[in-house]
């Protein structure tokens, strides 16, 4: 961990269902991040759960950076923290993890890529623990700055062409 970042490794599971239409195949969704890398292969079938197969997705690394602090705050703040997971489908193969991530702007650029599948889950109270002390380090309170609009019909002519 350097003085503006920190990696948060975490262990993230998978649920594996049959699309209910002839057309839909396998759907994959996130369904929790373990605030720790269980000691099993990336792969493992943690079995049936409400008829989707849960499966070990593996570990990945959520990072954090001293310029996001503030979405981060804003994320712990609501009644329910989240942690995005955005992914790729492989035909008959687990999702590619594209990245998963604890920052709300970060996880809406993934929505608008078009190329990745992006969903969240709940941020376990030990991820949130990490993220409020990174926070409290790191956070550096920025005042708004509103720019002022210029005014058009003030200058000349030749400017405005």
């Amino acid at each position: 961990m350097t003085d503006a970042t920190a990696t948060c490794t975490v262990g993230l599971v998978m649920e594996r269902r049959q699309g209910v239409t002839a057309w839909a195949g396998e759907l994959w969704r996130p369904v929790a991040v373990l605030p720790g890398v269980p000691d099993m292969a990336a792969g493992t079938s943690l079995g049936m759960v409400d008829g989707g197969e849960h499966v070990y997705a593996g570990a990945f690394d959520i990072q954090l950076h001293r310029s996001d602090t503030a979405t981060y705050r804003d994320n712990l703040t609501t009644l329910a923290p989240l942690v995005w997971v955005a992914f790729r489908l492989r035909d008959g193969e687990m999702p590619e993890i594209a990245a998963i991530t604890v920052d709300p702007a970060e996880g809406e650029m993934y929505s608008e890529t078009g190329s990745e599948q992006l969903d969240s889950v709940k941020m376990p109270a030990e991820i949130a623990g990490v993220l409020a002390e990174f926070i409290a380090e790191h956070h550096v309170e920025r005042a708004f700055v509103k720019r002022k609009r210029k005014r058009w019909a003030d200058e000349d002519a030749e400017d405005m062409a």
